[in-house]
């Protein structure tokens, strides 16, 4: 019986994903799925959590508090972070982490079927910029924190332009850039999971 209703209390749970915006059960990376079997009671808390985070990073994106660019650069790293504080507010620390992780490794099998993610094709060092600034996420806030979303979204951009966040080293033209601030051409970089992209500070 016991068995039957889990069964049961899963499908509900998919059913949910499946009609979100998340365009489809089907569309989510199999670590994923995996995290939502293991956390049911906590997915629709995290999928509410996800799509806020979206809506409040892309307002951001058109402000001048940031460099505008979510795909390596500041607010890519303020998503990451707003999420994984908004996360451990609702379902708690563990749990926001794992699923971090679980994106993590969506990104890689991403990379293996040649995906975009966030308009790029996802590699080695952005899984490494963004595991980094999910964990400067966690340090922000706390289950069942009383700070108000605007305090959260301040204290994360604060924290990015005092470094404590990383992004990915690009010349002021979008072009990626080697530790000598060498250009790393497109050509080079495609099918490539390890590159000489360079992880730097989040300060400006």
């Amino acid at each position: 019986m016991k068995k039957t209703l889990f069964i049961l209390t899963l499908l509900c749970t998919l059913q949910t994903f499946s009609q979100s915006k998340f365009k489809g059960f089907s569309s989510i990376s199999n670590p994923t799925k995996v995290w939502i079997f293991f956390h049911i009671f906590k997915a629709n808390r995290s999928l509410k959590v996800s799509i806020e985070t979206n809506k409040v990073s892309d307002s951001i994106k058109r402000t001048k508090l940031l460099d505008g660019d979510g795909a390596g650069g500041q607010v890519d790293a303020f998503r990451h972070a707003y999420w994984m504080a908004r996360l451990r507010q609702e379902i708690g620390e563990k749990a926001a982490r794992s699923l971090g992780k679980a994106h993590e490794k969506g990104n890689y099998l991403t990379f293996k079927k040649m995906q975009l993610e966030d308009g790029v094709v996802p590699d080695e060092i952005s899984s490494e910029m963004d595991l980094h600034n999910n964990e400067e996420g966690l340090k922000l806030t706390f289950k069942r924190s009383n700070i108000t979303r605007k305090e959260l979204i301040y204290k994360i951009v604060n924290s990015i332009k005092k470094g404590n966040m990383r992004i990915i080293k690009k010349d002021d033209k979008g072009n990626f850039l080697t530790c000598d601030d060498q250009i790393i051409s497109k050509e080079s970089l495609k099918g490539k999971w390890k590159n000489n992209k360079c992880l730097v500070t989040s300060k400006k």
